[in-house]
């Protein structure tokens, strides 16, 4: 890996550690548990678009190991890591597969529900119910709006770091 590339994968990991952060500050916008606004994951689907797939992977559970060693909160990770896992996979597949038919928020759509299906799966686990299943609906309907916005900023994200580095990131 070029070393431009490896300073620029360690800034985007530190740009969504410092995200999540400030996101754990923010009162929560609704009464439900485990509903934010994923302000973090836009740096991952940035990093899938501009980068590649594998350096999205990457970045994602490096965002969701750091945020455990700052925070100290490790049930938290459980939850986090397999709504990130599940998220930043399908993300980086909508965008191998389906990127000639759906734009840069339909990619950040397709993970926005994805990490909510990572969550209340991991939540159904540990908890050991089923009865969490029944915040799913709900959480896919926010998600829709948080997706949007997470979808359109890093669009616009991309253009411009395409024209900042002109492409030659990997050189």
């Amino acid at each position: 890996m070029r070393i431009k590339k490896m300073i620029f994968l360690s800034l985007l990991v530190s740009l969504g550690l410092v995200i999540g952060l400030f996101e754990m500050m923010l009162p929560t916008p609704v009464a439900i548990p485990g509903a934010k606004l994923g302000l973090s994951n836009m740096v991952v689907l940035i990093t899938i678009l501009f980068l590649g797939n594998r350096e999205g992977i990457v970045v994602a559970a490096l965002k969701s190991i750091l945020l455990v060693v700052v925070t100290g909160s490790v049930t938290s990770f459980i939850f986090s890591f397999t709504g990130a896992m599940l998220s930043t996979v399908s993300m980086s597949l909508a965008n191998s597969f389906l990127k000639k038919y759906i734009s840069t928020v339909g990619i950040s759509l397709i993970g926005s529900a994805f990490h909510n299906i990572g969550q209340v799966l991991a939540a159904c686990i540990v908890l050991n119910t089923l009865s969490i299943v029944s915040y799913l609906p709900l959480l896919l309907v926010l998600g829709i709006f948080t997706g949007y916005f997470v979808g359109v900023a890093s669009e616009y994200s991309v253009k411009n770091l395409n024209v900042t580095f002109k492409g030659n990131i990997n050189e």
